[in-house]
């Protein structure tokens, strides 16, 4: 029973090291030593399916009327709590990539409340330690394939909501089902890095996948 509880442990281990893995196994994750790891189900240059495992992420909710001025006070909690404001008082690495979910808005000028998430490195999926500030907390994104739109530059109020409308735009033309309530903001680099940079939009897939046909 031992031995068949140990085995269980070390599968749930490697399981939680392959979901996070090396950055050198991604061509975006160019700044941290591991990055969040995917299937790609189908692309084409409109936007791409992607398959994601389940894993955890250390996350931060701020109210605002823009995106940029929810990550920079969102960011700043996260970050010191990966750099010892943590009960254990342990650093922990930055991993890619960083994202924010964001709320379809319903009213034009209303505010939203954006989450964002630092993804935690494999060593710490399992017993992260634990926040002191109470605004921090953990959440586990589900299992899930998520329609995927890339685009170069800086993640910003302005930039996201194009980019956003415009992969809506192609799902909805092949008549795609997504979740519609909310989507997430996805960047991979630095505010240090200033050519070649890589964001993303993610709506999250409901039902069948439809994949992209060839432009």
């Amino acid at each position: 029973m031992v031995y068949l509880a140990g085995l269980v442990g070390l599968v749930l281990i490697l399981t939680a090291e392959a979901r996070v893995g090396n950055s050198s196994e991604s061509r975006f994750c160019t700044e941290s030593k591991e990055c969040l790891l995917y299937d790609l189900v189908c692309k084409n240059d409109d936007y791409e399916v992607r398959h994601y495992n389940s894993v955890k992420w250390v996350s931060t909710d701020e109210e605002a009327y823009f995106m940029d001025k929810a990550t920079y006070t969102a960011f700043r909690r996260l970050f010191n709590y990966i750099t010892g404001s943590n009960k254990a008082g342990v650093n922990i690495d930055m991993t890619a990539p960083v994202t924010v979910k964001i709320e379809e808005k319903k009213k034009m000028w209303g505010s939203s409340v954006f989450t964002l998430s630092f993804l935690l490195p494999s060593t710490h999926q399992m017993t992260p330690p634990q926040p002191t500030d109470d605004k921090v907390y953990f959440t586990e994104m589900p299992d899930m394939k998520v329609y995927v739109r890339s685009y170069g530059g800086w993640m910003m109020s302005l930039t996201s909501s194009v980019n956003s409308m415009l992969l809506k735009r192609q799902l909805d033309k092949v008549q795609a089902t997504y979740n519609k309530d909310y989507h997430y903001g996805v960047g991979y680099d630095s505010p240090k890095k200033i050519l070649n940079r890589h964001n993303e939009v993610w709506y999250m897939v409901e039902g069948e996948p439809v994949c992209p046909t060839s432009s």
